[in-house]
Formats: C-alpha cells, structure tokens, sequence
C-alpha cells in the first residue's frame, strides 16, 4: 500500500506545485513508483513542468465525471519512467467532494509505492479535510513573513485537529532573502511555524527554466540537490537536512 503525501501551503506563490514535481521526480528516479495527483483546480501545471501540455488524454475531470477509471487516467511522464501524473480539470469550477478525492486514492493506492497529493493553496476546510487523510503532511513555505505567518495558522489548525503527522519545507532561500532580513535566519522560520524541518529548497533559476520548459532538471541545479535530500529523507535514509544557499 502507497504512502500518502500531502503538499500544501497557506498561500499561493510558494512554489508548491515545483516542490511536488521535484519530490516526485527524484521519488521515481531512486525507484519509487510514484503517482502525483494535482488538485489545484484553476491552476493546472503539472502537465507544463514535466513537457507534457499535449499528451494528457485524461484528466481529473474524466475520473470525477465517470467516464474513466482513475487509474485508466493517469499518464506516465517521459522524463522519468517510474512517475506517473493525474492532472488536474482544465475547469476551476469542477465539482468535487472530498469523499470522490479520498476514492480516487483509495482506488490506485496498491500500484504506487508513494502518492503525492499537489492540493490547492490556501486555508479552508476542504483542503483540511483532504490533507488529513494523507500519511504525511508537507507544509511549504518561503522565507517570505507573509507565508511563513500562513503556514504557522496552516500548521496550528493541524495541530488543533490532532494532525501531527507534519514536516517543514522551506523553498527559495537565499542569502539574498536572510540578508535583506526578512527573517533572522531559518531557525525563526522553523520555530515560529513550530514544524519539524525535512528540507530547504535554494532559490534556482535552473529550476525555474527547467519548470517551464519542460525539461528535467540539469544534474548540478542546487534545486535537484535539495528534492534528492528530502526523497531520501521521505525513504528513510538519512540524508543532509539543507544544501549550500548561494
């Protein structure tokens, strides 16, 4: 049975969807089959990141409207053989409820050995609802105060809930960003969210020409290196906490 794993953030901009690309990509690259089911209705971009815009032949939509099996929908990506895709509706407006979500996992959870679930961004009861059926939730923010505030209310509401099950990852870090002093350094970030951490992904514009293009990551992206550590973190293995931030 696959592990359940929730990404999620309290606002959008965080960079959410990269993240669970980049998890995802190295997940299957160290040979986890693994499945990323995108929830952001409205914001579909999965299917941008990994090259794919036009081999999606089933989407979400198709699933939740019962033409098609949620497994018969999902779509294997080029870049890496083991990762596989659910897009989400090209339709903001899609009807779902969180009984059709938590379905959908159930149906294909014994093909993959992890599921990431890429949610919407933002604080409401649907996606609490979702995320806590997962086995793992992974809180993203940046070093922005705005988000990390929104996190800390994201994480305190789990908390509240009883959901413990959290780790911490903080994405485009920079000296730029602690030098400008946004935040004192990431100890503030990781106290006043009150996460454990599990990784700290650099600002990259590798990264960010990769995602949009396409294309995989180059080898040396300081990016690669970070979703390295943090998928073998997610397997169990040990694995440095941070990279270098240039």
């Amino acid at each position: 049975m696959s592990k359940m794993i929730a990404v999620t953030s309290g606002k959008g901009g965080t960079g959410k969807s990269s993240i669970c690309a980049g998890i995802g990509y190295t997940l299957a690259k160290q040979g986890s089959r693994t499945l990323i089911i995108e929830l952001d209705f409205g914001l579909r971009c999965i299917d941008i990141i990994f090259g794919m815009t036009n081999q999606i032949k089933y989407d979400l939509s198709d699933v939740l409207d019962g033409k098609i099996e949620a497994l018969d929908a999902v779509t294997r990506v080029p870049m890496a053989s083991n990762l596989f895709v659910l897009c989400a509706p090209k339709n903001p407006f899609q009807q779902v409820t969180v009984e059709q979500i938590i379905s959908i996992c159930r149906s294909v959870r014994k093909y993959y050995d992890y599921i990431i679930i890429d949610t919407g961004a933002g604080i409401n009861n649907h996606v609490f609802d979702i995320v806590e059926q997962a086995n793992l939730i992974l809180v993203v923010t940046t070093p922005d105060p705005i988000c990390v505030r929104d996190a800390q209310m994201m994480s305190d509401e789990f908390y509240a809930r009883g959901n413990r099950r959290q780790r911490l990852i903080i994405n485009k870090v920079s000296k730029k960003a602690i030098g400008a002093k946004l935040v004192r350094d990431l100890d503030e970030i990781i106290d006043t969210i009150g996460v454990q951490l599990i990784g700290v992904v650099p600002e990259d514009d590798q990264l960010l020409i990769s995602t949009s293009k396409g294309e995989p990551l180059p080898s040396n992206a300081p990016s690669l290196a970070a979703f390295d550590a943090i998928a073998k973190r997610l397997r169990g293995e040990n694995a440095p906490l941070t990279v270098k931030i240039g």
